[in-house]
């Protein structure tokens, strides 16, 4: 059974760090790619960032460039996104995703697996 499980979402104040963890069980992570998604109150989902099955190639939304950095650890089935600079506007929940497919990596429900989210509030 895949699972993924994402941890690390709390509050923190406008400019500071969060980093999210997401943690695969079930699959081979080395041949997954893998997304970050956030979803704010009222909103619809939308892409963040991903990463390829190796690393070598990453992709972000521009509203999140020069801030966050996705990251693996295949060794350790794991995906982090380091998350500076936060801004109130970065609260959402984020779930974490994984797909054998990179070509539709903003698309959320083209992912094969999905994780249940984690909370992230950034307050002003």
């Amino acid at each position: 059974q895949v699972r993924l499980v994402e941890s690390g979402g709390g509050s923190v104040q406008a400019g500071g760090s969060l980093r999210l963890s997401c943690a695969a069980s079930g699959l081979t992570s080395s041949t997954y790619n893998m997304g970050w998604f956030r979803q704010a109150p009222g909103k619809e989902r939308e892409f963040v960032a991903a990463i390829s099955w190796s690393g070598s190639t990453k992709f972000y939304a521009d509203s999140v460039k020069e801030r966050f950095t996705i990251s693996r650890d295949n060794a350790k089935n794991m995906v982090y996104l380091q998350m500076n600079s936060l801004k109130p506007e970065d609260t959402a929940v984020y779930y974490c995703a994984a797909d054998t497919r990179l070509s539709r990596y903003k698309e959320y429900a083209s992912y094969d697996y999905r994780g249940q989210g984690t909370q992230v509030t950034v307050s002003s």
